[in-house]
């Protein structure tokens, strides 16, 4: 580790908010009248594009409704898009408190997977985000984890070394691929065991 403060980058969905509220894909299937399960399928196999910010909303709902042989206006794909954005607007206060107490012993930055417009509206609800030493969301950096794209932009942006990080994710996945560009991965699955993981990586303060 460089003599500068260390960073501990957090992915957001699952760590410090919520994964998406249950119900929420049924309520948009309904929406879209097709069944929760083919709903579901499209919904997810057609979503990397829109993370990683190459779709426009209008678009990434426009294929998902194409796939099921769906057509809507305007109106219909705008709800869709409303209602995918309510579904992934919960946070934990507890985990959101604790990032915000650990920037009195490190950077705290944020690198998550998820499209441009729920980044605007996220933002928007959770002022929080803005006080952080970075953010990065994919749909705005243009890569998605695990592209180590995304892991790179961070480090450009800190103008920081690799292992000047911590990257604090709950899939093993994008935990392997920090690890993978130089970084340090912890694997999140709660935040006592997060916290007991700094405390031995973090210098006392």
């Amino acid at each position: 580790m460089s003599p500068r403060r260390p960073i501990v980058l957090f992915d957001l969905f699952g760590v410090i908010a919520c994964h998406q509220r249950p119900g929420a894909l049924d309520e948009m299937a309904a929406l879209s009248g097709a069944s929760t399960d083919a709903f579901t399928t499209a919904y997810w196999t057609l979503r990397q594009p829109y993370d990683a910010g190459q779709w426009t909303a209008p678009q990434y709902w426009t294929a998902v409704l194409n796939s099921l042989s769906l057509t809507a206006g305007p109106d219909t794909i705008d709800k869709l898009r409303l209602a995918d954005i309510d579904s992934w607007s919960r946070v934990d206060d507890r985990m959101v408190a604790y990032v915000q107490s650990l920037r009195e012993r490190a950077e705290v930055a944020l690198l998550s997977n998820i499209p441009s417009d729920h980044a605007d509206a996220f933002l928007t609800a959770q002022p929080w985000v803005r006080h952080l030493d970075h953010v990065a969301f994919s749909g705005k950096i243009k890569a998605a984890k695990p592209d180590p794209a995304a892991f790179r932009h961070c480090v450009v942006a800190l103008h920081a070394a690799p292992g000047d990080f911590l990257f604090v994710d709950d899939r093993d996945e994008n935990v392997r691929a920090a690890q993978a560009t130089g970084m340090n991965g912890h694997l999140f699955t709660g935040r006592e065991e997060l916290a007991a993981a700094l405390d031995i990586w973090l210098p006392t303060p």
